[in-house]
């Protein structure tokens, strides 16, 4: 039941439809220094459209229909239909493609109202309105002219438009406040994984006993490096390198001698984007057993990705598996990492190590492309110097990072 003063209407009642097409791309005519609006379904990204990525000649314009301010273009035509309905309000008159449609107002005041209850219905247009049977997601645009709509008196309809607009600006404005927190969380963890690798995190205790201890118990031949460029370095602590304390072990080739054996293989799909390992699509394939005798993975391996990566996001990616050995192996688009001297202590603050290096884009100095394919340069990527605190340090630092982490988590959660 509508409010007093209020009548129910179709849409078609109250606006005029129209529509437009794409004038011939190999007439240059048509496009070359084009000053006219040509609206097509990339530019239909806000509410209201004031350019468009690409414009129409008068020569053009004379086989096209020009439509005014105030008029409504909706998306009939597109994949995007499955979960959204594209529609904006001109601010400028426009030409449009054929997979827009428009709806102009009898009275241009109608158009931000019309707007509202149109977009109010996205739900039931999408799941009602679409049309079975073609190629191409559409609506049914027949169904679409009958749209009953809810029309209040003029003043009370600008009201509501007044009212939505302000709650959409505070709620667009709490949108900015979200993804600025996100920021500064993201931006946080980098800080703390920073301040942890130069033990500034947690507090020295002199009574630990000192890393070259535990160097020297596991590589006795190692050789202390010279610690004249890190005159910060906390006391008990050392300079050493990746290729010290953990031996490298290269990814997993099918192969194809008898006997085989099914297992699951680590790739670079199963890295999340918080470096975690996601077990929900590993996939399940036949290796051969005594490769896969060498190549299984144990608890506290790193998972190094080698091949792969982008531009944005450079190889190096690196995963701490914590799970039962002898169960899943990695392919040949990485490698693991596996400490000298079982210790998962001294895993977990590698990783936590290799992560924060990553997030100062050191890996992009430790990377090559080939074919449009970016590969770790591993004697840059195992000769990485990392300083290395005591082994209860480590713990102590662990502990922190993880405390503040989940923290850090739970407020990203409750966003």
């Amino acid at each position: 039941m509508l409010p007093q003063g209020w009548e129910w209407s179709k849409l078609e009642d109250i606006v005029s439809f129209g529509g437009g097409k794409t004038p011939s791309m190999d007439n240059r005519e048509y496009w070359d220094n084009g000053k006219h609006l040509w609206v097509t379904s990339k530019d239909m990204k806000c509410s209201h459209i004031t350019n468009s990525l690409m414009k129409i000649t008068d020569k053009a314009l004379e086989g096209m229909t020009l439509y005014e301010k105030g008029t409504l273009l909706m998306v009939t035509r597109s994949g995007i239909l499955r979960h959204t309905l594209p529609l904006s309000i001109l601010e400028k008159p426009a030409t449009v493609n054929q997979d827009l449609k428009i709806i102009s107002p009898h009275i241009q005041e109608l158009s931000e109202y019309l707007y509202v209850i149109i977009k109010a219905n996205e739900h039931i247009i999408l799941k009602e309105y679409h049309k079975d049977g073609t190629t191409v997601d559409s609506i049914d645009f027949d169904k679409f002219r009958c749209l009953p709509i809810p029309i209040p008196p003029l003043a009370e309809q600008q009201r509501i438009v007044v009212e939505i607009e302000k709650w959409f600006a505070l709620i667009n404005q709490i949108e900015q406040g979200k993804a600025d927190l996100q920021t500064i969380i993201k931006q946080a963890k980098s800080k703390i994984l920073d301040l942890a690798i130069h033990g500034k995190l947690v507090q020295q205790d002199p009574n630990d006993e000192p890393a070259i201890e535990l160097l020297k118990r596991i590589n006795p031949d190692f050789t202390p490096c010279d610690n004249g460029h890190y005159t910060q370095l906390p006391d008990g602590w050392t300079i050493t390198t990746l290729k010290d304390l953990c031996e490298n072990i290269n990814g997993l080739w099918k192969g194809k001698k008898e006997p085989f054996v099914n297992v699951g293989v680590i790739r670079n799909a199963n890295f999340t984007k918080d470096f975690k390992l996601d077990y929900s699509n590993i996939e399940y394939i036949d290796v051969e057993q005594r490769t896969f005798a060498k190549r299984h993975l144990i608890n506290g391996d790193l998972i190094v990705e080698k091949s792969g990566g982008s531009d944005n996001n450079p190889v190096g990616r690196t995963i701490l598996y914590e799970g039962e050995s002898g169960i899943f192996s990695f392919s040949n688009f990485t490698m693991a990492l596996r400490i000298r001297y079982n210790d998962t202590v001294l895993s977990k603050y590698l990783y936590y190590y290799i992560l924060a290096k990553y997030q100062t884009g050191a890996m992009r100095l430790m990377q090559t492309q080939t074919t449009g394919l970016h590969n770790l340069i591993l004697d840059k990527f195992l000769l990485m110097s990392i300083c290395l605190p005591p082994l209860y340090e480590q713990r102590r630092i662990i502990d922190r990072i993880e405390t503040i982490f989940t923290t850090l988590g739970a407020i990203m959660e409750s966003l």
